[in-house]
């Protein structure tokens, strides 16, 4: 697979993980006590935490094609 293509699948990977991501953390929210302190914590871990699974996602994209020779 092309280096432009592969990008290109991977761009819509993430978009279509992000939303996913974003309407369960919402969805999650929604059940946990109505607090300040919990609401801050929780939505510090959910808005960094969602880079973690992307990580092998992001390599795959930007490994380099394999040499022909």
């Amino acid at each position: 697979m092309s280096p432009r293509i592969r990008k290109l699948v991977g761009m819509v990977a993430i978009l279509a993980f992000l939303f996913g991501w974003v309407v369960a953390a919402v969805a999650i929210a929604d059940h946990l006590p109505r607090h300040p302190a919990v609401d801050l914590i929780y939505f510090l871990v959910v808005g960094t935490a969602w880079g973690i699974p992307l990580f092998p996602l992001l390599s795959w994209m930007n490994r380099e094609p394999p040499s022909k020779g």
